[in-house]
């Protein structure tokens, strides 16, 4: 995989739970762009990539942004592109076209999100990347997570599980995210630095490692399946999402290793959840998503009103050769005994965790 991008020093600024609107429009790396004056009424488009990869987008995301775009009294149209690269341009051109002030983007692969951030730079329409870089691309700000403590989060969390395994030299199997999300590029840096110098000491055993096109589950299903048959052995899979580890614990399941096998995942769905609480999957990573919305929001709308807004962070593009103006939030490693803690946040309701037979479950892990 390429390097990933470089965090580099964070500003002394905190953002308090949201970003303030200061200064005007004027600078060119943070310039609001020409369409997006005060003399403009603000309005805001957010194109999301799809709702297979993860169920987030439709779920979390697109609520958190509705919500915190209404709570601004801003007009704002969210749209979601379905994995299909022709329909993410038409949105886009479409959004343009019917004056948004500010363009945010979460990229399906950097070649489509930069021709679409570059369409609005050229019409003076401000752009923000959500929760993906666009490589090479002209987005004037970035908000995400560190996506490269998400990935050491995850390896931490499967050396833990393997070691409250007692587990003796497992062989490792790691499934990746897509090959054109960066995002996915950034987790493997994260993880492959905790388990890397576990395969040089000997500790572990590096087994078959796959990226998983479009982060397509039906797909990583597959692959996995092919992993397992090169190499039965495989005592820990590292999957960089919860739609990933869920396609290899089936597999799992219909061998009997559901629960044997340490996996892993990322992203706190419901579903990933409920095989936390099966003993299935041994951990995810959770990022508040209304942090991530929030502070893009409030954004958005400084940049649709002419102004910009503070970040706490600086990110390196390394094909736009660039530094970019970037909100980074924390993940979190969840499992079975901090489940609660994502239910506390409102991430995901009991009503949908703990339904049949999770309900026992729910209430041995302390959600009642």
């Amino acid at each position: 995989m390429r390097k990933g991008f470089l965090l580099l020093a964070t500003a002394s600024v905190a953002l308090a739970g949201s970003l303030t609107a200061c200064g005007d429009s004027s600078s060119s790396d943070g310039d609001s762009g020409s369409g997006s004056g005060s003399g403009s009424k603000p309005k805001i488009g957010v194109i999301l990539p799809d709702s297979k990869s993860s169920a987030r987008w439709e779920t979390a995301d697109r609520k958190y942004l509705s919500e915190a775009f209404e709570a601004a009294g801003v007009e704002f149209d969210i749209q979601n592109a379905q994995g299909d690269k022709q329909e993410f341009q038409t949105i886009a051109d479409q959004m343009i076209t019917s004056g948004v002030n500010v363009l945010v983007i979460v990229n399906l692969d950097s070649g489509t999100g930069k021709a679409v951030l570059d369409k609005a730079k050229g019409q003076g329409v401000a752009t923000i990347d959500y929760d993906r870089l666009t490589l090479g691309g002209s987005a004037q700000y970035y908000v995400s997570f560190d996506n490269t403590a998400v990935g050491k989060l995850q390896g931490e969390g499967l050396s833990k599980c393997l070691s409250d395994k007692k587990a003796e030299k497992p062989v490792i199997a790691t499934l990746n995210g897509s090959p054109t999300d960066n995002n996915a590029t950034l987790f493997a840096d994260g993880y492959n630095g905790v388990l890397g110098p576990k395969y040089k000491s000997g500790d572990y055993v590096k087994g078959p490692d796959q990226s998983v096109p479009d982060w397509d589950n039906a797909q990583a299903g597959t692959i996995f399946e092919q992993m397992l048959t090169s190499q039965p052995k495989i005592g820990g899979v590292l999957a960089a999402n919860d739609g990933l580890g869920n396609a290899a614990i089936a597999v799992l399941r219909k061998q009997n290793r559901n629960g044997e096998v340490p996996v892993t995942g990322q992203d706190a769905t419901v579903q990933g959840l409920q095989n936390i609480l099966a003993g299935d999957q041994c951990m995810t990573v959770y990022k508040a998503v209304k942090k991530e919305a929030d502070a893009t929001a409030a954004l958005a709308v400084s940049l649709a009103k002419g102004k910009k807004g503070e970040t706490n962070a600086t990110v390196e593009d390394p094909e736009g050769k660039r530094e970019v103006p970037s909100v980074l939030e924390t993940p979190v490693a969840i499992y079975k005994d901090n489940v609660k803690d994502v239910v506390d946040d409102g991430f995901v309701t009991e009503e949908e965790l703990c339904k049949g037979k999770y309900a026992a479950r729910c209430a041995q892990a302390g959600i009642k």
